[in-house]
């Protein structure tokens, strides 16, 4: 009892003698906190047949969010999903699609007008049918099927009324991947805004949408521009800086086929004729204010050729691209229009 009581005595007296030391550690450590430069989060994963990464600046860990709204995503526009809004539209079951897939139709409608039909949703049945895969090689498809499953494309045959969607062919087939992962990126980047985060990147298979700047760097985000490879290797060719835009890139170099002398054909179709395009186009990378907006024009690029994307461009002056082409002696040439950034 006694060595209890002279302890508590002792640790009494030297608390008193310690205790301005005791504050003063206590306010330097205040003063650190206060001064300590703040630190992204990064969270990754897999989604939509691909993987995808999010760093923003906050400390709360909002995997579970971003997870159900990935979730969400492919209960809409998932056509690997029999449940999903897009299946059973596709199947021309009557129901009520939701907000997300009426938002993408209704920008697909958009581009689809402003394109003339170059970007088709609807296109989906004749690229399956081509049945694009590493290595291959052009096959001879029946032009007779190319020609019956050319009936049922044209998002101008496709209408939403409200909540429900009206196809004028039942055999109609809309797949919305030229334009769903960009949307899902906008998805995350909209969420973190709702939150009060404006500093953020976004990526989901090579498609961005960047806010703020990178705060541990403090600096704008920097992302890369791939260098084309058929033999599957990636390169940076270059990267880049985007302050408050988002950047998708279509490329062929990856998926697709080759004719008796050696031509290569892309995995983008002609919505015009059913039959794959034969491009010296390798990549067209577009900056837009939206990665949605960003992820259909790349891909409608990709299908129009250099001539008329640049013709293209002259009354849209919103979109920046960027061309990795192949010139007639097999090189690799680049071409920035409408300001693209250098670096």
């Amino acid at each position: 009892m006694n060595n209890e009581r002279l302890g508590t005595r002792c640790c009494f007296a030297h608390s008193e003698k310690s205790s301005y030391f005791t504050l003063v550690l206590l306010a330097f450590f205040l003063l650190v906190s206060c001064n300590k430069e703040p630190k992204n989060t990064k969270l990754s994963g897999a989604v939509f047949g691909t993987s995808y990464s999010v760093i923003y600046d906050s400390g709360i860990n909002y995997q579970k969010q971003f997870d159900s709204l990935f979730y969400v995503i492919n209960k809409s526009m998932s056509t690997y999903q029999t449940n999903s809004d897009i299946s059973k539209v596709n199947r021309n079951e009557a129901f009520a699609i939701d907000e997300h897939f009426a938002k993408v139709f209704d920008a697909s409608k958009d581009i689809y007008k402003q394109t003339h039909g170059v970007f088709d949703p609807t296109i989906g049945a004749v690229v399956n049918a081509w049945d694009f895969g590493p290595e291959g090689h052009i096959e001879r498809l029946d032009s007779l099927k190319i020609y019956s499953l050319m009936l049922s494309v044209g998002l101008d045959k496709v209408n939403r009324q409200g909540l429900s969607v009206k196809k004028q062919n039942p055999k109609t087939f809309i797949d919305f991947n030229a334009i769903a992962k960009g949307y899902g990126v906008d998805v995350i980047g909209l969420f973190l805004e709702s939150k009060n985060i404006s500093n953020y990147l976004v990526e989901i298979g090579g498609e961005i949408r960047a806010r703020g700047k990178n705060v541990d760097k403090q600096s704008a985000w920097k992302v890369g521009v791939e260098e084309p490879h058929f033999d599957g290797s990636q390169s940076v060719l270059k990267a880049i800086s985007i302050h408050n835009e988002a950047m998708a890139t279509s490329g062929t170099y990856r998926k697709f086929k080759t004719d008796a002398n050696g031509h290569k054909y892309s995995h983008i179709i002609d919505t015009q004729t059913g039959y794959p395009s034969k491009t010296n186009l390798l990549s067209v990378s577009v900056i837009a204010k939206d990665c949605m907006t960003a992820d259909a024009y790349a891909t409608a690029f990709k299908a129009m050729g250099i001539d008329a994307v640049k013709d293209f461009l002259k009354t849209h002056p919103e979109l920046k691209v960027f061309l990795i082409f192949e010139n007639d002696s097999k090189e690799l040439e680049t071409l920035s229009l409408n300001g693209f950034p250098e670096s």
